[in-house]
């Protein structure tokens, strides 16, 4: 059977040739195993009570699938990290937790976000901190949807700001951090996105497979057949 992975897609309005990419993407996974959707779906999610065309139609989407026999799983990123239990239900999908370890034909692999490796981004990590902080969130889920609204572009402006002022090396993940995530979790593969650098690192046995970030034109996905090696995949929408 066939496993899909993707991320950091940020399916957004004002982007719908991305978000009908997304559904035709869906009809051919039809007959899949599973679909692992590693954060990011979302440019932005305020709270699974917000509702319109664009998101209706990837509930609807994602149910067909997931109807059909396709186990569907979504983990947080940076950007939804809000995405709860009522979104998973509507969607027949289920929330997976950062760093989670699959075991697909007789290989574990190690699912990721991405950015809690970032660890060199002292600014980001104390700002992830918070935004993963149950409190907090729940402050965020009381306000009205237009306060919601505004302190989603406002966070989004100034993320767009500081990373004009950072350096490359900053925002992608610390090999260290990489190294130490992979021992304690006892895996030789590590699968994430959150940088948008699609690539495939091997390094003393351990490979981490990074998925890109989606645009108008094409999209990333790794392919995994059980009793096969997992591919790197970009495909044009």
């Amino acid at each position: 059977m066939t496993h899909y992975f993707i991320s950091d897609l940020h399916l957004q309005t004002s982007h719908p040739k991305m978000t009908e990419g997304f559904l035709q993407l869906l009809t051919r996974l039809q007959g899949a195993e599973s679909l692992y959707i590693l954060g990011d779906f979302f440019e932005v999610w305020i709270g699974d009570d917000y509702d319109d065309p664009m998101v209706s139609s990837i509930k609807s989407g994602l149910k067909q699938l997931s109807e059909s026999g396709t186990s569907v799983y979504l983990m947080h990123g940076n950007r939804d990290f809000l995405l709860g239990n009522t979104f998973a239900e509507q969607a027949g999908a289920t929330l997976m937790d950062e760093g989670t370890v699959i075991t697909i034909g007789n290989q574990q692999a190690l699912l990721m976000h991405g950015d809690s490796l970032c660890t060199l981004d002292t600014a980001y990590m104390q700002m992830r901190a918070m935004f993963r902080n149950p409190e907090w969130q729940a402050q965020i889920l009381a306000q009205p949807i237009p306060a919601r609204l505004a302190l989603a572009a406002n966070i989004r402006s100034e993320s767009q700001s500081g990373q004009q002022m950072k350096s490359d090396d900053i925002m992608d993940v610390t090999p260290d951090e990489v190294v130490k995530v992979m021992d304690e979790a006892g895996v030789n593969l590590l699968i994430h996105g959150h940088t948008h650098r699609p690539a495939v690192h091997k390094d003393n046995g351990r490979t981490r497979m990074v998925l890109g970030d989606w645009s108008d034109e094409h999209g990333w996905l790794i392919r995994w057949d059980a009793g096969s090696e997992p591919v790197l995949e970009q495909f044009a929408l």
